[in-house]
């Protein structure tokens, strides 16, 4: 079974707005003649690298919920703006909306079992994926969903 990685989406307040910011970001890679690839930056290395490039994803917190996942494809060392080595996970572009869940802040990121992870919204599920995110949070809120 794959593993996942769990981390807060600090600053973004949808999937749509963490869409747009990928989006630009791949846009200014792109005028500065870079390859285009997304990828969270990260100061502690993950230790079961094997395990979570073998189908896992990044599952992202926006505003206290698990709302988004994004499959890992790999790992690479970097290099931060002042200097300093950093992890980068590199992500696919595709974000995936999975089923809401509440989860409470936490620092850096965790790893998160397959068991733990929420399913994908999309088949099975309704047309949950085609609500608006504020839609989806007021239903969870209820505990519609």
């Amino acid at each position: 079974m794959a593993l996942h990685i769990i981390k807060l989406c600090v600053g973004v307040a949808s999937i749509e707005e963490l869409k747009v910011w990928q989006d630009e970001r791949v846009s200014e890679q792109k005028a500065r003649k870079e390859k285009p690839r997304i990828f969270h930056t990260t100061l502690q290395t993950p230790k079961r690298q094997a395990e979570i490039v073998d189908g896992g994803s990044l599952y992202w917190v926006i505003k206290g919920i698990v709302q988004v996942r994004q499959r890992i494809t790999g790992f690479e060392q970097g290099t931060k703006d002042d200097g300093s080595a950093c992890c980068l996970i590199m992500l696919d572009r595709k974000l995936v909306a999975v089923r809401p869940v509440p989860r409470r802040a936490f620092q850096g990121w965790r790893y998160l079992a397959a068991d733990d992870a929420p399913d994908d919204l999309g088949a099975g599920s309704g047309d949950l994926g085609a609500l608006p995110a504020d839609m989806r949070r007021a239903l969870l809120d209820l505990g519609l969903i």
